[in-house]
């Protein structure tokens, strides 16, 4: 059974980091593609950041570009997003999820999701 388990969300200041985690079993993450997406109140599921499963390339929205960094643990089977200059308007639930195809950072090309956690920036 698949299990993707995040972790990390939480209160933040402006300007402050967070590190999200999502741990994995059921499936190796090296062999996958991976991705963190995000959902703020009454938006749609967006793509934050991706690594395709094809050729290992990077995907950041322009949103998060020079402030995110996804990466992942292959011994730890775990992956993470680091947040660093956090805003307002990256408050929202955050999920990660995995693939065995997908090349892109579109949540309909991802079939395992973990069950999200809260990230709120507010002063």
């Amino acid at each position: 059974q698949v299990q993707l388990v995040e972790s990390g969300g939480g209160l933040v200041q402006p300007g402050g980091s967070l590190r999200l985690s999502c741990a994995a079993s059921g499936l190796t993450l090296d062999y996958y593609a991976i991705g963190w997406f995000r959902q703020a109140p009454g938006k749609e599921r967006e793509g934050v950041s991706c690594i395709s499963s094809s050729d290992g390339s990077t995907y950041y929205a322009d949103s998060v570009k020079g402030r995110f960094t996804i990466s992942r643990d292959n011994a730890k089977n775990t992956m993470y997003l680091q947040m660093h200059s956090l805003k307002p308007e990256d408050t929202a639930v955050y999920f990660c999820a995995a693939d065995p195809l997908s090349k892109s950072c579109l949540p309909k090309a991802y079939d395992y999701w973990g069950q999200g956690t809260q990230v709120t920036v507010s002063s």
